[in-house]
């Protein structure tokens, strides 16, 4: 009897672990599901916008200008044309690593964002702004045919009438008498009857931290499904001799290289012009293919404003 009472008592022992274990491992089951579930609906409660996070073209509102700006400003950091354009008084200077040289760094930052901050203003208020990401990550401002964006409300809302002031006077002989002269003729040459009818890329540029994800393709093709449905032409200005080969495989030709020459070396600009392509819903399927994903590209620079 006192073994069958033992054998009984161990029986309930083992009985009542493995109730136990059972319901540890349902409690463990129920807190692991708790917690997917609570994941979850934290990713679903996520305050970036849906379409946002998403690889998808926006477009972009005063709201958005500083993001905007700073993309850009990012992107054509080692620019020869923005770099050209934020000259201080002792001209290109030697790129000595001196106290002095830095202070002056840090004030060509300041003007160089400034710049782009009345630019994409002013493309927010009279052109077209589009960009992909989060945060602004690969941003395109345009010209639509026909639009002039430097009327004097714009460049008054813009913040634009105050280049003038921040420019040194060496930069203000190289944006007024000679960039916008040379960017404005050219562009008529090169385009001739068509000038007026033409979209006219002024700026496309990624953050780097972004590049090489396609965004600036996207942007591109965005547009050239746009443009093409229209039946015009496409007009940019690259300076960067590097990113003529990006824009040729979507469809964009050389026709003329220019030369800012007031500095200590001169810079070249290439005036490219895209012709329409494939008209309707087959534009982006034709281009989808040859998108250079995974190339890293920095951006394409036009035309401040005045053209």
């Amino acid at each position: 009897m006192a073994s069958s009472v033992s054998s009984t008592s161990t029986s309930t022992s083992t009985s009542t672990s493995t109730s136990t274990s059972i319901i540890s491992t349902a409690a463990t089951t129920t807190t692991a599901s708790v917690t997917v579930v609570a994941t979850t609906l934290l990713k679903k409660r996520s305050l970036v916008p849906a379409r946002w996070a998403e690889p998808a073209v926006r477009a972009v509102g005063m709201a958005e200008c500083r993001e905007a700006t700073l993309t850009l400003a990012h992107a054509f950091a080692a620019d020869d044309y923005a770099r050209y354009l934020v000259v201080d008084g002792d001209g290109d200077g030697d790129g000595t690593s001196t106290a002095a040289s830095e202070k002056k760094d840090e004030h060509k930052w300041r003007l160089h964002v400034d710049i782009l901050s009345y630019t994409v203003a002013s493309h927010c208020m009279g052109g077209v702004v589009t960009a992909v990401g989060p945060e602004c990550d690969s941003v395109a401002l345009w010209i639509p045919p026909g639009k002039q964006i430097d009327g004097w409300w714009t460049q008054l809302r813009s913040g634009m009438w105050r280049l003038p002031f921040q420019l040194s006077a060496e930069g203000r002989k190289r944006y007024f008498d000679e960039i916008l002269p040379l960017l404005h003729d050219t562009k008529a040459a090169v385009l001739g009857t068509r000038n007026q009818d033409a979209w006219y890329l002024v700026y496309l540029g990624t953050k780097p931290s972004s590049q090489g994800r396609g965004y600036a393709a996207r942007l591109l093709q965005d547009m050239m499904a746009r443009v093409d449905s229209e039946n015009r032409p496409m007009y940019l200005e690259s300076s960067s001799q590097a990113n003529n080969a990006y824009y040729e495989k979507f469809g964009f030709e050389v026709k003329r290289d220019i030369f800012l020459e007031r500095g200590a070396v001169p810079v070249r600009l290439s005036a490219m012009v895209r012709e329409p392509r494939v008209s309707g819903g087959k534009v982006a399927a034709a281009y989808a293919s040859m998108s250079p994903k995974g190339k890293k590209f920095g951006g394409v620079k036009g035309l401040v404003l005045g053209c």
